[in-house]
């Protein structure tokens, strides 16, 4: 597969450097370079633009707020940030930046990043089949994808047991002893994609898998070796539920 690039940086030797090892990359394709975030904003819903290699430090708009305006639209391009200041990390972490790259970086470097971008339209194309099959068939979806890092991971609906929120973050609990899953996510938004049918918040910090469930009171429930709650806000929709399990 092909990964449409472009490049924005303020720094013209910086710029050409990014452009060339794009070029020198048989799976990248670069369909444009800017000096200006600004520049680069006019064209980028224009043409098809997979990912792009981004300066954070740039006057009148910089890579961070280039990045937080375009994760606002549908189909926004994924980011590899590139910059001089490991500072900025976190700041990638928290507007969904697919990887990091501190100048100045080699060739090795860049590839082991664009290989990584490579694995996730991969991963993110075979989703999209998968999901356009099942839906085609009536089926719920099989697969959570979460980004954990600065890569995506694919969880089986079948494995969780429950989902914890933690402030911004959430826990995926999974069966079989395996580790749980740390994603930065909010628990309403994974809420909204889980299928109904398999999954219900019981607790402003607990979302839990229904088939997973091996005991319940009319305030608690039990998965795993876990011991849950039901909030206030939850009880009337859990109490039928538990009607309907224990088929009353």
């Amino acid at each position: 597969m092909t990964i449409h690039c472009i490049a924005i940086d303020d720094e013209p030797l910086a710029l050409s450097l990014v452009c060339k090892f794009i070029e020198q990359t048989p799976f990248l394709h670069l369909v444009g370079r800017y000096s200006s975030a600004v520049e680069a904003l006019k064209v980028i819903h224009a043409q098809k633009v997979d990912l792009i290699y981004l300066d954070i430090q740039m006057p009148d708009l910089n890579g961070i707020e280039l990045a937080r305006i375009l994760s606002k639209g549908t189909a926004s391009p994924r980011i590899v940030f590139t910059t001089a200041f490991a500072q900025y990390s976190l700041e990638g972490y928290k507007v969904d930046a697919l990887d990091y790259l501190l100048k100045p970086f080699n060739y090795e470097e860049f590839l082991r990043t664009a290989t990584k971008a490579h694995d996730f339209f991969k991963l993110i194309n075979r989703h999209t089949v998968e999901q356009a099959s099942e839906n085609e068939g009536g089926e719920a979806e099989r697969f959570l994808f979460l980004k954990v890092e600065y890569q995506w991971v694919r969880i089986a609906m079948e494995d969780i047991l429950y989902i914890e929120g933690l402030k911004d973050y959430i826990k995926v609990h999974l069966g079989n002893g395996e580790k749980p899953v740390m994603s930065l996510t909010g628990l309403k938004d994974l809420e909204d994609k889980l299928p109904a049918k398999r999954f219900m918040r019981v607790h402003r910090s607990y979302i839990v898998s229904l088939d997973k469930i091996s005991s319940m009171t009319k305030n608690s429930l039990q998965v795993g070796k876990e011991t849950i709650v039901v909030g206030t806000p939850y009880k009337e929709a859990f109490n039928k539920f538990l009607d309907k399990w224990t088929g009353k």
